[in-house]
């Protein structure tokens, strides 16, 4: 049975319509919440394994503000791209195509992996007058005191790709790994917000396409960080960051902000890499008070 999420009540009173839009050969499928006539447009790339529930609890606390989000390639509703490799060049393409196509002009989000994706596009031309970075990858994770665990990950998802293919598959939706990862990230004390972390985790970490994509977008995950593209980031840029990320350090994270040419740091404490589950309201504050000059509604 599903846990009721806390931020159910505010989420109700959110319009939302699914719609799906062909992209570089590939179903894209994607959500649109909020006002139709809302001044400000937010595009929101989600984290590698999730899809667009997971930033649900952030558009929760922005009612004034139009939410597009999309499933990435490969995850959630959207299938895998034809003929391509998963890697950043091809996520890139595709959110700046999805971008041209679904929300040209919008403000662009982008948490964790999305961070890395987001940041790639728009340093690559995808136009937008603001970017937003929630739990940024803002350190090499093959690198530092992870790099052990990443490798780990590594051979996880390699030997997931080489079993056999009912095998690997289970291997990689094993519900007692998918547990142990949430259990690692969540950090709240909250007895009741702890079982709504582990149910998403539960319900939406294990929906993604096929084995061999997972283990491309993996790959691509550990390969990359936000620093390779924030020196040519010319847009006001916000990074939204945890004191207890253990996958970015808050050091890493206040390093990463002097690498862009105009950016905000705002720190959240008492919270992890899930920012989105566990501090959505304070995140949002922060997304409100740097869209204010572009005409965010107060709260």
């Amino acid at each position: 049975m599903p846990v009721p999420s806390p931020y159910a009540a505010r989420l109700d009173r959110i319009p939302v319509q699914r719609h799906e839009a062909e992209i570089l050969g590939g179903r894209t499928a994607y959500w649109v919440y909020g006002p139709e006539d809302a001044a400000i447009t937010v595009l929101a790339v989600h984290g590698f394994r999730g899809e667009h529930h997971g930033l649900e609890p952030v558009v929760a606390y922005l009612p004034g503000v139009r939410f597009i989000m999309p499933d990435l390639p490969g995850f959630g509703e959207t299938a895998p791209l034809p003929d391509r490799t998963h890697d950043l060049g091809a996520y890139a393409e595709w959110l700046t195509a999805f971008s041209a196509a679904v929300a040209p002009g919008a403000v662009v989000l982008g948490h964790s992996f999305g961070s890395i994706v987001a940041s790639a596009a728009v340093a690559r031309g995808l136009p937008t007058p603001r970017l937003i970075l929630v739990n940024p990858i803002g350190a090499p994770a093959l690198e530092g005191p992870k790099a052990v665990l990443t490798r780990l990950a590594i051979l996880y998802y390699g030997l997931g790709a080489r079993l056999p293919e009912s095998a690997g598959t289970e291997l990689l939706r094993n519900r007692i790994i998918v547990r142990a990862m949430s259990i690692a990230m969540a950090k709240t004390a909250d007895p009741a917000l702890r079982r709504f972390v582990h149910d998403q985790h539960d319900t939406y970490f294990s929906r993604f396409a096929d084995r061999g994509m997972l283990r491309e977008a993996f790959v691509t995950s550990v390969s990359h960080d936000v620093r390779e593209f924030a020196p040519v980031i010319s847009v006001p840029t916000l990074l939204v960051a945890a004191q207890r990320d253990d996958i970015t350090p808050i050091e890493a994270e206040r390093a990463l902000a002097t690498l862009f040419p105009d950016a905000t740091l705002v720190e959240i404490a008492h919270v992890g890499h899930l920012i989105h589950y566990e501090a959505p309201a304070e995140a949002a504050a922060a997304i409100r008070r740097f869209l204010q000059p572009l005409g965010a509604p107060t709260p």
